[in-house]
């Protein structure tokens, strides 16, 4: 026999995948999904009984607290130590990753172009495309209405639709073993083959270790980037999933050194992101 408990306790799984789209960090979006508890068993017992449905209320109550969390962290981001890159996800046989459902809308291309934009477009997005809430829903958690809420999904959706289209996740895997290959090789001219002339390669260290604290742009120097690397012939490459696409790990010996993901265009390698924030890498540890 259930508890009156059991239906919200079974809502935290929906609430964590919610919360990580929204806010591109498993540690914010747990902190998220415990405030949002926090506040529920704080209500008396009366309370919770008049609330219909408390999925919906843990939803609602969700949404708002990653609104208000995306709002303060555009200001930790802007005095972040170069480039803020959203949290990888390990594969599905990790325990972390069984709590996110990986797919199209947890891939770092994806990810990376929600930072892009406001935090009201961002949940609006997200909410509706993402996981199907009626506008009417959406306006009850953003506090706007349907209609200015229908709006700012529409100028995500453009923004989303002017951003790469993904590739086939079996050619994306061909061409990261590739990359791997060349990489290991220290053959730049093969590297530079495999990349887009435009290539970008970005770098997220949050001050913590070395990275470049700007995009290295243009195929050419990724490729020269990558071989230096390379060159201090310390590092071991692995490939594995990351957020559900082909990408490498980078070992120092028993150490996790960085997560790089991929973004693939027109048969190559468009984007680099390499997150190297120890504290952006703890689900893959253990």
């Amino acid at each position: 026999m259930s508890t009156p408990s059991e239906p919200v306790v079974a809502e935290r799984r929906h609430l964590i995948n919610l919360a990580y789209r929204l806010l591109g960090s498993l540690a914010e979006a747990e902190d998220a999904v415990q405030e949002t508890y926090a506040r529920w068993y704080a209500l008396t017992r009366e309370q919770q009984e008049a609330v219909s449905s408390p999925g919906a209320w843990l939803t609602t109550v969700a949404g708002r607290i990653c609104l208000d969390v995306l709002g303060s962290a555009r200001v930790r981001r802007e005095r972040y130590v170069g480039e803020w890159l959203p949290e990888p996800l390990p594969d599905q046989h990790d325990s972390v990753a069984d709590r996110i459902t990986l797919d199209e809308s947890v891939t770092m291309a994806f990810l990376v172009t929600l930072e892009a934009m406001t935090p009201a477009q961002r949940v609006a997005l997200v909410l509706h495309d993402v996981f199907g809430y009626a506008f009417a829903e959406v306006a009850e958690i953003t506090g706007r209405t349907p209609a200015a809420c229908r709006e700012l999904a529409s100028s995500a959706r453009r923004r989303v639709r002017d951003a790469r289209p993904a590739a086939p996740a079996a050619r994306n895997a061909d061409l990261v073993r590739d990359f791997k290959q060349a990489w290991e090789a220290g053959d730049i001219d093969a590297l530079v083959g495999l990349l887009d002339p435009a290539a970008t390669l970005t770098a997220d260290g949050g001050g913590v270790v070395r990275a470049a604290l700007l995009p290295v742009e243009g195929g050419e120097l990724v490729a020269r980037y990558a071989a230096d690397l390379a060159a201090t012939g310390v590092l071991t490459l692995v490939e594995s999933t990351v957020n559900g696409e082909p990408g490498l790990l980078l070992r120092r010996g028993d150490e996790l050194a960085a997560v790089w993901s991929f973004d693939v265009a027109d048969g190559r390698i468009a984007r680099i992101w390499a997150i190297r924030n120890p504290e952006k890498l703890r689900s893959w540890l253990g």
